[in-house]
């Protein structure tokens, strides 16, 4: 599919994150108006709440677009999220008859807040990147035991907090915890010293269900995506996995990026899951292209300083796709809600330059890497400011996500001291 032509002229660049091939939905704000439901095209943001009250869109007989949350409009079901996307096509086309009406709708998102795109309902993250699971797993227990023995066989996830999940730009407080003493001491309580990312896709749950799913009908239940970077305190995680997984070094942050790139604007760059080596059981195989050709980048920007690349790698990489995940999360019977968000996993590929982790890139800091400013890092300094980028590259279009950055705080004054 080419570029489809927009008559907001920004949106035709090919090199726009936002062209009408795209249409993310995101929440704003501007100094006049309270937070609500927008679409963007080009350099600019429709005001769906604006839209709807001007009668250019109808998807339900209430309002759905003046709340600062996408959750009621996912809620109406996937008719209603293709009527939409036929519509705003048809407004924001080159030749529409609706451009004047739909011009007085359209907000400079230079003008613009952001806010969360969705209420999250519940989170879980997964661990479903072989290359970085690989990595991980060769760092601690050597590479002949790197996967553990249902790694092949299921994706493996946690449950975690779905009340410190944050919009992009939202700075970042470096946690304290509980961490494990040199030579087997007793443990100390201190600032983490090696906080980290993980450079993640999410997955949103734009249809809730009441027992297991397919694998079809899990990625039916798909609403869009987002970036996502999983912030992890790897040193209060090292003392506390054992033996039930992550807890509190998962629990300070989880950044998303500010716009829901729709599954109907990525159908174009599905692709296969890789070759496996066991074949899945029923309930997991894939059924079709379930995966996306998405690049995706890390920067790293000391405070004040120029931004570095650190690591570039593609979606396409991941081993189980969302759809795989959602529909292995419901075996047991556990309900999906409409907003739920699921954290793909750390997204690396096979090369050094590909990592998404600085665990990884530093090789649990035995092997610190060097910045285009000069600065060595092994892990996260308080100050920098840590950006997650993603693109699909289509026929003379782009389909961007926004970028989803933080920027990491020193810790407080120790909350306990007496």
């Amino acid at each position: 599919m080419p570029l489809m032509k927009s008559w907001v002229a920004s949106a035709n660049d090919a090199n726009h994150p936002f062209p009408l091939n795209n249409l993310p939905y995101g929440v704003f704000s501007t100094p006049s108006t309270e937070e609500r439901c927008g679409v963007a095209i080009g350099d600019m943001i429709l005001d769906m709440a604006a839209a709807e009250e001007a009668g250019l869109v109808k998807v339900s007989d209430i309002p759905v677009f003046d709340a600062p949350y996408w959750n009621d409009f996912m809620d109406l079901g996937s008719d209603a999220w293709a009527e939409l996307r036929t519509r705003l096509i048809e407004i924001l086309s080159e030749g529409s008859a609706d451009q004047t009406a739909a011009e007085a709708c359209l907000v400079p998102m230079a003008d613009a807040e952001l806010h969360m795109p969705i209420a999250v309902s519940e989170y879980t993250d997964f661990y479903a990147g072989r290359h970085h699971a690989f990595n991980v797993g060769t760092m601690f227990r050597g590479p002949e035991n790197a996967l553990p023995p249902n790694w092949l066989h299921i994706p493996i996830g946690y449950n975690g907090r779905a009340s410190s999940v944050y919009v992009s730009g939202t700075d970042i407080r470096r946690p304290w915890g509980q961490l494990k003493g040199p030579n087997d001491a007793l443990p100390r309580w201190a600032p983490c010293a090696r906080f980290d990312i993980e450079l993640e896709m999410g997955a949103i749950v734009g249809t809730s269900s009441d027992g297991p799913i397919t694998v079809r009908e899990a990625d039916d239940n798909i609403f869009g995506y987002v970036l996502l970077n999983d912030w992890s305190a790897r040193d209060i995680q090292a003392w506390e996995y054992q033996p039930l997984g992550p807890f509190q070094a998962k629990a300070t942050a989880t950044s998303i990026s500010p716009w829901i790139v729709t599954k109907a604007a990525l159908e174009p760059f599905r692709c296969d899951t890789p070759e496996r080596e066991f074949e899945l059981l029923d309930h997991l195989k894939d059924c079709g292209p379930m995966l996306y050709d998405i690049d995706l980048e890390v920067t790293m920007a000391p405070a004040g300083k120029e931004a570095s690349t650190i690591a570039r790698t593609n979606y396409k990489e991941m081993y189980y796709s969302a759809a795989q995940q959602l529909a292995h999360h419901t075996t047991a019977g556990s309900p999906m809600n409409v907003g739920d968000l699921l954290g793909s996993g750390t997204i690396s590929g096979p090369n050094k330059e590909n990592r998404g982790s600085l665990l990884e890139i530093s090789w649990g800091a035995k092997e610190p890497f060097t910045l285009e400013t000069g600065e060595e890092r092994s892990f996260i300094e308080d100050g920098d400011t840590l950006t997650l980028k993603g693109a699909a590259k289509g026929d003379g279009y782009t389909i961007g996500f926004g970028d989803c950055v933080g920027t990491v705080l020193p810790a407080l004054d120790d909350p306990f001291a007496r």
